[in-house]
Order: structure tokens, then sequence, then C-alpha cells
């Protein structure tokens, strides 16, 4: 939990700065004919990715050969990656690069496919160079095919963080613990990250992001693996299967028009399904399900036979191949009715510009969020001592915001309570106080399932431009939260994980949203911080 929260927030600490950093060193994502922004974007989020990791391994993983390579290979990376989004390297300087860091983590790390399971037959066994070549050709591959992945807002990300969760999780059951610190390191950092990214995007992560994800990502997979006596090898198939698949057929239809297969079009996966006449959030939804029944499939088939999982993905590629060639030739385009439009969304409008709903529902949010915050600050039976000198400290923090420097009230709030939301509902439902009986309990959870609810209104009503609204990041966060009570691991059941998270969501996004209905005018919501801090200060000391 603490590698996870801190990669988080280190790396939504770091994007700012980095964004205009970008913008100093005009690193800018430039709009052209290939690309679907409209407007120039700063490209160097993914510095902020790979500081966010890199730090969080260096400061609390234990060190040994496998994450010293780590660390080195995907420094390479980031740092050809860098060059490139600052200057543009052609593909053999990317190739370079990538090379470079494969080598390490296949001798130094020891990092090598050594078994295809059931794929050859058991007297079979793969001899050291076609174990070398066979992982330097895959980690290489699957490097460029999330970097290829890369182009719409939130999308390399989206597919990355479900990866990374699905690795995390057979690695803690396992009991690979440094690969699981490794995987929840990524899985903060992505997190953090697709705050800004998602549609619409305030910042790309650029080569240096997408070249991370991608080997850090399958160095992680083959190492998870092959160490283990119960998964199958093909599950690295299977969970980068949408990049493989898209890149495939991107380069094997590029050869075919006899053009260079690195040569950029816009003929990808995510392409297509714009072209069918599919919104940019809603071709992005549509491959996060996508990718969500792969990892499921993982997840619940991690141990099935290997022609099996094989013969699955044959099927599951073929079908989505199927269906664009069958749309290409028949010109195929999805029908929008007019009923929707004009009369839902036409009566949504203007309950919108006459601005009945979203006054309502602000004030909900307004006085119900500070009041259940404050409310779950009573909820332990006792206070860790650390953590009331920690609300002590974020006394000090939002004072000295509001006096001195009051433009950074917002993200010292942010700070502060994505620090303190975690703790408090973790620590209520673990040891709650004696009078939080059954039926207090479903009176709180009633009143922030009331808060969800108001929450998403205002998000759908407001005016704002700028700030956080809803996004196809919220399906990726649905899905874990309620994949989690489902996983078949009893200790991960008895902690109730699903509804632990589902509370913690629902008051992060509810501050989000409350943060920018207000628009700078933070007083009376930090007014209530305080009073909700010196309270569990208060707690944590003297009782």
């Amino acid at each position: 939990m603490t590698t996870l929260f801190f990669s988080i927030f280190l790396t939504i600490s770091l994007v700012p700065l980095v964004s205009k950093f970008s913008i100093r060193l005009h690193a800018m994502d430039i709009p052209d004919q290939r690309k679907v922004h409209e407007r120039s974007i700063p490209r160097l989020g993914g510095v902020s990715m790979a500081l966010g990791v890199f730090i969080t391994t260096l400061i609390l993983l234990p060190k040994n050969d496998f994450v010293n390579a780590f660390i080195i290979g995907s420094g390479i990376i980031v740092i050809f990656g860098f060059i490139d989004d600052l200057t543009g390297l052609g593909y053999k300087s990317k190739f370079t690069g990538q090379i470079i860091s494969a080598l390490i983590v296949i001798f130094y790390g020891k990092v090598k496919i050594v078994t295809l399971g059931t794929l050859i037959p058991s007297s079979l066994c793969l001899s050291d160079w076609s174990s070398f070549l066979l992982t330097f050709i895959i980690i290489v591959g699957v490097t460029n095919a999330i970097n290829l992945s890369d182009g719409l807002d939130g999308l390399a990300g989206g597919i990355c963080l479900l990866i990374f969760s699905c690795t995390a999780y057979l690695a803690y059951k396992e009991g690979m613990f440094t690969i699981l610190l490794l995987a929840v390191s990524m899985v903060g950092v992505i997190f953090g990250f697709l705050r800004f990214n998602t549609y619409p995007a305030t910042i790309f992560m650029g080569d240096t992001g997408s070249q991370l994800l991608g080997f850090s990502g399958i160095v992680l997979a083959i190492k998870l693996t092959q160490e283990s006596f119960s998964l199958s090898p093909v599950l690295p198939l299977i969970l980068f299967g949408f990049p493989i698949l898209d890149t495939l057929t991107v380069m094997s239809q590029r050869i075919a028009e006899g053009r260079s297969p690195f040569m950029a079009d816009k003929n990808h996966l995510h392409h297509k399904f714009l072209c069918l006449g599919f919104f940019h959030t809603e071709a992005v939804f549509l491959i996060y399900i996508i990718q969500s029944i792969l990892v499921t499939s993982a997840l619940f088939f991690s141990s099935s036979s290997d022609r099996l999982l094989l013969s699955g993905y044959a099927i599951f590629s073929a079908i989505i191949l199927v269906f664009f060639i069958y749309a290409e030739r028949s010109d195929y385009r999805i029908k929008r009715y007019d009923i929707i439009d004009k009369v839902f969304k036409g009566k949504l409008s203007i309950l919108k510009e006459r601005g009945i709903l979203i006054r309502s529902c602000f004030l909900t949010v307004k006085l119900g969020l500070p009041a259940l915050v404050l409310f779950t600050a009573f909820m332990p039976h006792t206070i860790p001592r650390y953590f009331s000198f920690l609300a002590a400290l974020f006394v000090i923090l939002v004072a000295s915001s509001y006096i001195f420097k009051r433009e950074w009230l917002g993200d010292t709030l942010r700070v502060t309570m994505y620090f303190t939301i975690p703790s408090l509902v973790y620590l209520g439902e673990k040891n709650a106080v004696a009078w939080m009986t059954h039926q207090y309990t479903l009176a709180y959870d009633l009143c922030l399932l009331i808060l969800a609810f108001f929450v998403i209104v205002t998000l759908k009503f407001t005016r704002r431009q700028k700030g956080f609204k809803v996004s196809p990041m919220d399906f990726l966060i649905l899905f874990i939260v309620l994949m989690v009570p489902m996983l078949p691991d009893q200790r991960i059941q008895s902690y109730h994980i699903g509804m632990l998270a589902s509370k913690i969501i629902v008051l992060f996004f509810s501050y989000e949203v409350l943060i920018g209905e207000l628009r700078g005018k933070l007083e009376n919501l930090s007014l209530a911080a305080l009073v909700t801090f010196s309270v569990i200060t208060l707690r944590g000391l003297f009782m």
C-alpha cells in the first residue's frame, strides 16, 4: 500500500513541473494530419512517470541483480525516449536503446524465456541461443507495440494499468514480492499520470513514457511466468494481446502496400474505431473493454493449458480482424439515433443551460463531502500516534498555504487528503469504534452512495471547461474495484478490499470535483480540512 500511494502522489506532484519544463524546452506535440488532437500539448509526461517509478524503486524496494538490471535497462529506455521527444530520433536510434536495455535485463537480470510449456514436445527444450533470441525479440517487439498503441488520450496508459494490475496480483499469488512491488509502483505511476492524460489530455507521455511502459511490462511478465511452476508461459501474449495484434496488423498492411513497416500512418486499430464513427472517448472505452476481457482471461485461466490459451487468443484476434475487414469492405458506420441526440440530450441541455440541477447537486456535494470526511475521522477506535503527527503537519501545511501562498491551496488540499482519506477509511474498517453498529455502517455507506450520485450529476451538468471530469479512466477504476472481490484468493477476500477501495475512490473523486467546482474559492473547504486534521491529531495524542 505504501508503494502504491507513494508512486501515485509522487507522479501527481511531478506532472505539473514536468509540463512547465516541457513548454520551456518547446517539447510540444504539434497537430498534423496523422494526429487526432487539435492543439499543441507538452509531450515529456513520461519523464514524470520515470521519476515516479525510479524514486519509488530506489527508496522502497530491496535491491538485487534483477532490480538493478530493471532500473538500468529502464533508465536507458528513458534516456533514448527523452532525446526522441526533444529532437526526434529515427527508428534505428530507437532500436539501439531498446537493444541495449534488452541485453542488460537478459544477461544481468537473468530474464529469459526458457520454456514454452506444452507448446513444444517435452523431449525438446530451448537452447541457450534460441532462448536468448526469443526473449530479445519479444522484449523489443512489445516495447514497440505499446509505443505504437499510444495514439489516443489515455489509451496506452489505460491498457498498461490493467496489465500491471494483473501482473501484481499474479505475483502476489505466486509469492514473488519483488515483481509485485515493481508492478504496484507502475500501477501507481500510471494512475497518477492518467489524471492528466485522459481525454482531453493536458500532457502526453511521449516515447519516454510509452517505451518505459512496454519495456517494464514485458520484462515483469516474462520474469513472472518463467520462474513460476503454475503460470502458463503464454500469459504475456494474453496480457499484451491487443497491442501485439495492433502492431502485427499495421506492419503487415504497410509491408503488403510496399511501404516501410516503420512508417507512421493512421491505420492502427484505434484509428479504425474512429473511422467507424465512434467518438474519441468511445474508441478508448471500447479498447479498454477489449483489454479488460484479455486481463480477466489471464487472471482466471492463468494455470490453464498453454494450447488452450493460445487457441483462445487466436480466435479472439480472428474475430477482431474479421470485424474490421467486414466494416472496411462494406463501408460500415455506426448509427447515431436522432431520438437520443434531440430528445434526451436536448432536455439535458436545457437543464444545463438553466443551471437548475447543478446548483442543488453542487450544494449537496459542497456540504456533504466535508461532513462525511469529518465523520470518518471519528470512526476508528484508535488513531496511531504517527498518523496524528502527520495530521498535525497537514494542519501546518494547509494553514501556511492559506496565509502565505493562496494559489497553492488547491494542490495542498489534494495532497493532504490523498494521504488522509485512505488511512481513515482503512482504520475505520479495520477497528471501528463500539458505537459504529451495523445500522450506522449502512447509513454511512448510503450517504457515500448518495454523494457519488450527486457528484456524477454535478460532473454531467458542470459548465467548467477545465478540471476533473468523467472520462474512460473511470471505467478502469470501476473494473479494478469490481474485480478485486472476485479474485479467487481468500486472503484478499477477507480484507473486503473491494468495498474499501470503493469508499476511497468515491471520496477521492468527490474532492476532485468539489475543488474544481469551487474555482479557487477554497476558504470553507480549507477550514473543514483543518477541523478534520485537528480531530485526528487530538484523538491520536490524547485518546
